[in-house]
């Protein structure tokens, strides 16, 4: 039987997560750490889906003297190498994997499918989700809501540099809070940038469980996925 609580979960990973302490580009080993836990949620029989950022090559907030479109699309095309990333880690340990984009780019992956991304889920293939929602002004936070909600994952996975949800930065405020639960809506009013407004408050509007963990120790997506007491659950 299956250690798994969730049968279909949304992984969101920054691209900070795949730098490692070099904060740049991409670590191999760091990804490969990454993808071997994927690979062990898979072997529970968990349908894995993942959102990927791109700040780890660029940031539209980097662009300040660009045209703010500009940047973000630049951004877009960040997760896109991302994506192709893990899609080469993970097929390098045997797991079938599928990056789909929301802006075309037919050489190197799939167009947003809803349907297709279904049909590769119940096959067991890990589905990538790159390219943000395809337009600029909106997150990889908002991608990963948006994702999840059309594909009905169980619970959004969000890796984290920080292992939890605090009242204050605790690298900062060394008396900061640490949750172990919160509502969408305390953290909206408490403005506690879990994500940025417009992903909590989609997350909140669909009813869709949020767990925010250290990304540092990836044995953590296996904890996650079986339910083991991590982090901040947000719902």
């Amino acid at each position: 039987m299956s250690e798994a609580k969730y049968k279909r979960v949304l992984l969101k990973l920054s691209g900070e997560a795949l730098a490692g302490e070099q904060k740049t580009g991409v670590n191999v080993d760091v990804v490969g750490k990454i993808c071997d836990k994927i690979k062990q949620v898979t072997e529970m029989g968990v349908e894995v889906a993942i959102v990927v950022g791109g700040g780890n090559f660029w940031r539209g907030r980097n662009g300040h003297q660009m045209e703010r479109a500009t940047a973000d699309y630049m951004g877009i095309l960040a997760t896109a190498m991302n994506g192709i990333a893990l899609q080469d880690a993970l097929e390098a340990r045997g797991i079938q994997t599928r990056v789909q984009t929301a802006i075309e780019i037919r050489e190197i992956a799939e167009p947003f499918i809803l349907r297709k991304a279904e049909k590769h889920l119940k096959r067991g293939r890990v589905v990538i989700f790159a390219g943000g929602t395809g337009h600029a002004y909106f997150t990889t936070d908002t991608a990963a809501v948006l994702r999840a909600a059309e594909i009905n994952a169980d619970i959004i996975l969000l890796g984290k540099a920080i292992d939890a949800v605090y009242s204050a930065d605790p690298k900062i405020e060394k008396n900061a809070e640490k949750y172990d639960k919160i509502s969408y809506l305390e953290v909206l009013e408490k403005d506690l940038k879990v994500m940025d407004s417009t992903a909590t408050a989609l997350c909140r509007d669909n009813n869709i469980p949020l767990l925010v963990f250290g990304i540092a120790d990836p044995e953590n997506i296996v904890r996650a996925v079986k339910g083991e007491k991590i982090g901040t659950l947000v719902k």
